[in-house]
């Protein structure tokens, strides 16, 4: 039976293969021997034309051996065609053709470069998608609001305040602490080193600028990001694994005004709450450093500290608060939407979420930094 599973005749530079019987495990040998045989041919194959009308029965170890034969000729510059497959035999060939081979290592051939080349391509492509992606989301939330604000009865506020409990009160007791013990080791440090030269008093003015313009609102828009952000993008991850979101979209339902619109919301307004929050146990923690580790008097410490801030440093803090929430959320949600099917592909865009959002808050935060400084804030 073997000697009918396979057999070709070439008339020049083609070669044409007819395959029979069953490509199953059973004849496995003998189909790896008659393919290694014909793949062996010597002679200048242009083309390659693969005829499986008479094959009965078609396994996985089968259809294996044919996208073998066929990537062997088209490795050799040939064109291979595959005719006469059943449709049932089609769709799991097709599944195994989509299966990229397996790229050589880079160590042993001397491309290293050119690896490295296509990395960083694809680095750069995967960011220019990413990139895209978060255009589309804030083009649909725009949408969204614009018909939630002709219709205000739509907004689901019941959403919102439960996704207000979450982002913002339940993280309360964390961000307070977080900010606090921050707090102190500025003090702490700025101490230590301040105290060579003289000038303790001026740790003061360090805490209560860098917390208020820079460091509160930034540590709460990063603790914000691992703690909310990450739990955006696993529920909506879950979500569309289990096709709740194919569901919604079935039921006439927007996802967006559904799912993202109050989650967003809800971190807009919580975020510049927090970072009020974590501001003030900042200044206090460097306060209470600032009495029990320098000898800076409470009274003094308020004193010095009404004369080194002013209401600017206090608004560009806040003032930044809600557009990191917002770069938080949307990207949440994107990584969140983008989940395949498959665990692995919830825990992958569950990291990306949280290192592109780290990301991006850092990046905003210095952009503001170069924009307050031009109007003079």
């Amino acid at each position: 039976m073997s000697d009918t599973l396979l057999e070709g005749k070439a008339q020049g530079g083609q070669l044409k293969l007819a395959g029979a019987g069953a490509w199953t495990a059973q004849n496995a040998r003998a189909l790896e021997a008659l393919i290694d045989g014909e793949t062996a041919r010597a002679g200048k194959l242009r083309q390659v034309d693969i005829d499986m009308k008479q094959v009965e029965r078609l396994d996985t170890f089968g259809a294996w051996l044919l996208e073998r034969l066929v990537r062997s000729f088209s490795a050799r510059g040939c064109q291979t065609n595959v005719t006469g497959l059943k449709e049932d035999d089609r769709a799991l060939y097709d599944e195994l053709h989509a299966v990229k081979p397996d790229q050589a290592s880079p160590h042993g051939n001397g491309q290293a470069l050119s690896y490295a080349l296509a990395s960083v391509g694809q680095s750069i492509a995967s960011v220019g998608q990413s990139f895209i992606s978060f255009v589309n989301m804030l083009g649909a939330l725009v949408m969204v609001i614009l018909r939630v604000a002709k219709r205000p009865h739509t907004f689901r506020f019941t959403s919102l305040v439960h996704q207000l409990d979450n982002v913002a009160w339940r993280a309360v007791p964390i961000i307070l602490l977080i900010t606090f013990l921050i707090g102190c080791i500025i003090a702490q440090q700025g101490l230590f080193h301040f105290r060579k030269f003289g000038a303790d008093i001026y740790v003061v003015d360090m805490v209560g600028i860098l917390v208020l313009r820079e460091l509160g609102v930034l540590i709460v828009a990063i603790m914000v990001a691992g703690r909310s952000g990450s739990a955006y993008t696993a529920e909506l991850g879950s979500m569309k694994m289990r096709e709740e979101i194919d569901a919604l979209r079935t039921m006439g339902f927007d996802p967006i005004e559904v799912l993202v619109l109050p989650r967003i919301v809800a971190l807009v307004i919580g975020v510049p709450v927090l970072t009020f929050l974590g501001s003030m146990a900042a200044l206090y923690g460097g306060g209470l450093v600032c009495w029990l580790y320098g000898g800076i008097d409470p009274d003094i410490f308020l004193s010095r500290l009404k004369e080194a801030i002013t209401l600017d440093h206090f608004k560009v803090g806040l003032i930044k608060a809600p557009f990191m929430a917002l770069i938080v959320g949307v990207v949440a949600c994107v990584e969140g939407l983008a989940v395949k099917g498959s665990a692995e592909s919830l825990g992958m865009q569950t990291t990306a979420s949280v290192v592109e959002s780290i990301f991006l808050v850092i990046v905003l935060d210095g952009l503001f930094a170069i924009f307050f400084a031009s109007i003079g804030m």
